[in-house]
């Protein structure tokens, strides 16, 4: 009889739907002396829980590893490299002169005849901009034709 209940606390084990008290009932069953013949394969399964709360861990956790340590000394000479190559890229940067760059006239006839061209300049880009828009015109006169 208890051979039947032991063999229906196995299946719910496997199923994993015991209880604690079940497993703590099988545990007890498989650790005593009077183990039914045909459920002998499964004391190696419930005599290792036993076992394993026997054994402590006796070896010592490192705190520091080598790894970090080496994480240290590579994340340094990455700094020194940045700040060596923004150093050195501060040092070798040519000087700009501000007064060249724009120009400065002085006759004011001359910056008038500048200010011309430059002028003359934009309105020719914008009147070719202004060419490729008018297609849009067309389009318009189109769309009022089809559309009254």
């Amino acid at each position: 009889m208890e051979s039947i209940r032991i063999e229906q606390l196995i299946d719910k084990y496997f199923e994993g739907q015991t209880s604690t008290a079940e497993e703590k009932e099988l545990k007890n069953y498989f650790s005593s002396s009077d183990v039914a013949q045909h459920l002998e394969q499964y004391v190696p399964i419930f005599g290792y829980f036993t076992q394993a709360k026997e054994q402590q861990f006796t070896q010592t956790i490192p705190l520091h590893t080598k790894k970090q340590f080496n994480v240290l000394w590579i994340s340094v000479a990455a700094s020194v490299v940045l700040l060596l190559g923004i150093m050195t890229f501060r040092f070798l940067e040519t000087p700009k002169t501000t007064t060249d760059e724009y120009g400065s006239f002085d006759s004011p006839e001359l910056a008038m005849a500048e200010t011309q061209k430059a002028l003359d300049l934009v309105s020719q880009k914008l009147n070719v901009g202004i060419e490729s828009v008018s297609y849009i015109n067309e389009y318009q006169i189109a769309k009022d034709r089809v559309f009254k």
